[in-house]
């Protein structure tokens, strides 16, 4: 018997399968995992025989769900940008920020400087905030190096994470997050001279799992990406786009033209938009720190993707920039009061549906064959996961069947 094979009983399951129950809740639930794997979950009466003999853990009636993934972040990045927060609030515009050195082009500066065990410790108190909640599963972009070396490194830290922390870590190469002072106004010859190269030396060294852009009037418009999403399709390597957060470009219609994962911010899309991410099984990544922090008013088109079954997952966006936040139950609260999503389409967009952003089918269910990385809560009813402000509930983190 491997020695992680145990039932885990007393307890309400929120298995988010769907199913008549709302979160696919099973009440006086058990779950038996066997190899690191669930192998049963159900009403404890119904308990198999051949897992009787398992060790067994009361979970004492608490709320037990998938543990949490967080499908969208830059969590590895040098320095931070509290000063130009602080400039702005003293009534310092853009321009002036950008020419005292803030902007991205600080981050790019302090992610260029900084070596890759640097990186890995500035990012490990960020990651431990999000483990802290229940995050099983991150996605990690590059895209603050701008520069061969530096996108590198960026995906070498990400990818020594787990060695520190139990975690597991999903990557996507972000070299086209925007157009580097030395190739101002070159994106085309950026893309072609340091983004598709860099992008295969990522792929020839194994540190990247999918390739994502920044479709926007700052960054690239979706012409100048495709040659980037054709090296990807060759590579074998899944899309991403960051898309139509500032205005409405088409860069979600080309994503989805390459059966993109997932398109992420989406408030400018329009129901054209929609549809093909629906054509394509794309998951739109909705992501309400930014919308928060950079005090935007236009708000994702939530009703066109439940109009359109489009799938809806949401994520925290780390980023030192426009969202310095590390909490996806915050995440999910947000969804809720800032978008009008419901609890229950929350929960579902930091487990089923990012998983299906991340292209992962074995995690965000508590279902047989899936990975047995749970989180179990302090609370009575699902709802209370996105209700709860500020309050984290998590009582214990289960990876792979191991509290």
């Amino acid at each position: 018997m491997h020695s992680q094979d145990r039932v885990f009983s007393d307890l309400n399951a929120a298995t988010m399968v769907a199913g008549p129950a709302a979160y696919g809740l099973i009440h006086d639930a058990a779950v038996a995992i066997k190899d690191g794997r669930i192998a049963w979950v159900g009403p404890e009466a119904s308990l198999p025989k051949q897992f009787k003999k398992f060790s067994q853990t009361s979970l004492e009636g608490r709320l037990v769900t998938p543990a949490l993934i967080d499908c969208h972040t830059h969590v590895v990045h040098g320095g931070h940008r509290a000063v130009e927060f602080e400039m702005r609030l003293n009534g310092a515009s853009y321009e002036e920020v950008a020419r005292a050195g803030g902007g991205i082009i600080s981050t790019v500066k302090a992610t260029r400087e900084a070596t890759v065990e640097e990186l890995i410790t500035q990012a490990l108190p960020r990651l431990d905030a999000m483990l802290a909640e229940g995050v099983s599963v991150i996605e990690v972009k590059s895209g603050y190096g701008l520069d061969r070396d530096t996108e590198l490194n960026m995906l070498r830290a990400a990818r020594a994470l787990p060695d520190r922390r139990s975690v597991r870590i999903v990557t996507s190469f972000l070299g086209a997050h925007a157009v580097p002072a030395e190739h101002k106004d070159r994106p085309d010859a950026y893309i072609a001279e340091v983004c598709i190269p860099t992008l295969r030396s990522a792929h020839d060294e194994g540190l990247v799992d999918a390739v994502d852009a920044f479709c926007e009037g700052i960054a690239f418009l979706p012409d100048q990406l495709a040659p980037l999403f054709d090296a990807a399709k060759d590579l074998g390597l899944p899309i991403k786009c960051h898309a139509e957060q500032l205005s409405n470009l088409g860069g979600t219609k080309l994503a989805a033209s390459y059966g993109a994962l997932s398109a992420d911010h989406i408030e400018y899309l329009d129901e054209e938009g929609v549809r093909a991410m629906a054509n394509a099984g794309t998951v739109g990544v909705i992501l309400p720190g930014a919308f928060y922090t950079l005090r935007e008013t236009q708000a994702p088109p939530i009703d066109l993707l439940r109009k359109h079954n489009v799938p809806m997952a949401l994520a925290t966006d780390c980023n030192p920039g426009s969202a310095p936040m590390t909490s996806l139950l915050l995440t999910m609260n947000m969804g809720c009061t800032l978008f009008r999503m419901t609890p229950e389409e929350a929960l579902t967009g930091v487990t089923t549906n990012a998983a299906r952003a991340l292209g992962l089918s074995d995690c965000g269910q508590i279902a047989p064959g899936q990975r047995a990385d749970l989180a179990v809560w302090n609370v009575t009813h699902p709802a209370e996961l996105a209700y709860r402000v500020g309050f984290n509930p998590l009582h214990t983190r289960i990876l792979g069947g191991a509290i």
